[in-house]
């Protein structure tokens, strides 16, 4: 039987290793076990699921995840805490074996650091990576097929957001490229230590094929970030820098059925993708 961390536990064992949570990595601690598990039931992992953890600090989400998946890849940046982690498990009743520790940089992990390859994304993302490591590991990691994410509510809105919204923007319509994204809970302030100034929110998403095969995703990204520099001007303006020039951009965009006079934030993942076909010009490389 797995024993999870609380609120004394944490302080301690923070204590024994001379941590102290860092704005720099972002590093706010769940000390709650009810919400760990809230996590883990959200997360709806299979007994099959191999799990890829961004960030588990003290061990925290990990004691819970350990028991609902066959094996755990926990990449921790901090040296101390990564260090740390195999003996907190051990010592809580983690089986043996069913983690691998990675003192390593999430955003620079490739597939074939990690053995089992890993089924499933679930990890308390430090606020200030967020999205570029959701969209890096699922580029990264072909055999993620869901995860769920607990990030800043503001940073949740956004990647859950569709056409339309006022908080629709590039990481919304990149994690649609990858997957289906829903929002999944809000997490208060008051089961992290320290305690953050903002709420949390809880993201799900489930992979599915890209919306098109035939244009590189390099070439689609490169379209939105284009669209939302400039997310006020129409995608005519907006795209004649990457296009080549106002009139062969709103060439572009109409010969994909859009309107040119439309504006980025109104687009479909789909759409962008179209335009992306209908013009195809050097980009620049994804986020």
């Amino acid at each position: 039987m797995v024993s999870l961390l609380g609120p004394a536990e944490i302080r301690e064992l923070a204590a024994r290793l001379g941590v102290a949570p860092t704005k720099k990595l972002g590093q706010n601690f769940v000390h709650d076990p009810n919400t760990v598990r809230r996590i883990v039931a959200a997360a709806d992992l299979r007994p099959d699921d191999v799990v890829v953890e961004v960030g588990p600090g003290l061990g925290s989400l990990t004691l819970g995840l350990l028991p609902a998946a066959r094996h755990v890849h926990a990449v921790e940046i901090d040296p101390v805490l990564a260090g740390a982690l195999a003996s907190t498990v051990a010592a809580h009743g983690g089986p043996p074996g069913a983690i691998t520790v990675h003192h390593a940089d999430a955003l620079r992990i490739a597939a074939r650091d990690l053995d089992p390859a890993p089924t499933a994304l679930v990890a308390n993302l430090p606020y200030n990576v967020a999205v570029p490591v959701v969209l890096q590991l699922l580029a990264n990691l072909p055999t993620l097929r869901h995860g769920l994410v607990m990030v800043q509510k503001e940073v949740a809105d956004r990647l859950v957001a569709g056409p339309g919204s006022k908080v629709y923007g590039i990481p919304s319509v990149k994690l649609a490229w990858y997957a289906s994204a829903r929002t999944a809970g809000r997490v208060p302030p008051s089961v992290f230590w320290p305690v953050p100034n903002v709420d949390s929110g809880l993201v799900a998403f489930t992979r599915r094929e890209p919306p098109r095969a035939d244009v590189p995703r390099e070439r689609v990204f490169a379209v939105v970030d284009a669209a939302f520099a400039q997310r006020r001007k129409t995608l005519r303006a907006a795209l004649a820098g990457w296009a080549g020039g106002p009139d062969r951009a709103a060439a572009a965009v109409a010969a994909a059925g859009v309107d040119p006079g439309a504006r980025g934030e109104a687009l479909t993942v789909a759409q962008f993708a179209a335009i992306a076909v209908a013009a195809p010009v050097p980009t620049h490389a994804p986020e």
